[in-house]
């Protein structure tokens, strides 16, 4: 017998897991043990998970090398006969171990059957959990996309035109911005363009805190009117929102 066969033929116990992936219908003996497959096949599946599986398989797979090892140099395989011409036991060869390994051997062949199924239900686990995480950070977005656009005050004014080197344009404003916040003026008590007048002429040399829409986004920026090479203390021209 070739000395690199590691099993052991002393004991015949098969090492048989005898369940299937689903947790309703695990078969085992011992009830302790069922609980605890049942909450390991029922926990989230994660890809050190995968590789645990994937380790018990070729564990597997190495024992039954190992047994395939011992028929090898008995000089049987699985289906040499163990009688010889006359029916009597044969006597050439350790019937024990024949035996032992063949048992082994087939008990081993359905753990790897089960096993091999456990790890193709683990990644379509693994894959279905990946693609519903995908779907409910797009579904998250979206829904915090629509809320903060359902949230935003409705605008009563836009930019219509900014000059070049003007406390506008140096505050960052930008053609095509809704106003929603300008100093103390605000969607609730805009009344006209008299109010935003009134607030530049009244805060000359002061920032005001202004509040734009731009691409469905909420921008804040700091204005300060003041005296500049054009004409009046902004530079820019804000126009009424059309009524809607």
């Amino acid at each position: 017998m070739r000395r690199n066969a590691q099993v052991s033929l002393r004991d015949t116990r098969p090492f048989h897991l005898n369940y299937k992936i689903c947790p309703d219908t695990i078969v085992l003996h011992n009830k302790e043990v069922a609980m605890k497959m049942t909450n390991e096949i029922c926990r989230e599946t994660s890809m050190d998970d995968v590789k645990n599986l994937i380790k018990k398989k070729d564990d597997i797979e190495e024992q039954i090398k190992a047994y395939y090892d011992v028929l090898e140099d008995q000089g049987v395989g699985l289906d040499g006969p163990l009688v010889d011409a006359e029916g009597y036991p044969r006597a050439d060869v350790n019937l024990y171990q024949i035996r032992t390994a063949r048992h082994n051997i087939s008990c081993l062949q359905n753990d790897h059957k089960a096993i091999m199924a456990e790890i193709e239900d683990a990644l379509h686990r693994l894959h279905a959990r990946e693609k519903a995480k995908h779907l409910h950070d797009r579904t998250e977005a979206l829904e915090e996309a629509m809320e903060q656009q359902d949230t935003l005050p409705a605008a009563f004014a836009r930019v219509d035109a900014v000059m070049q080197g003007s406390p506008a344009s140096a505050a960052g404003l930008k053609v095509g911005d809704e106003v929603i916040e300008f100093g103390s003026v605000n969607t609730g008590n805009f009344q006209n363009l008299h109010n935003i007048s009134s607030v530049v002429q009244h805060s000359e040399g002061k920032p005001l805190r202004v509040t734009v829409v731009r691409g469905d986004q909420k921008t804040h920026m700091s204005l300060t009117p003041q005296r500049w090479s054009g004409q009046g203390l902004m530079g820019c021209k804000i126009v009424p929102m059309p009524p809607r």
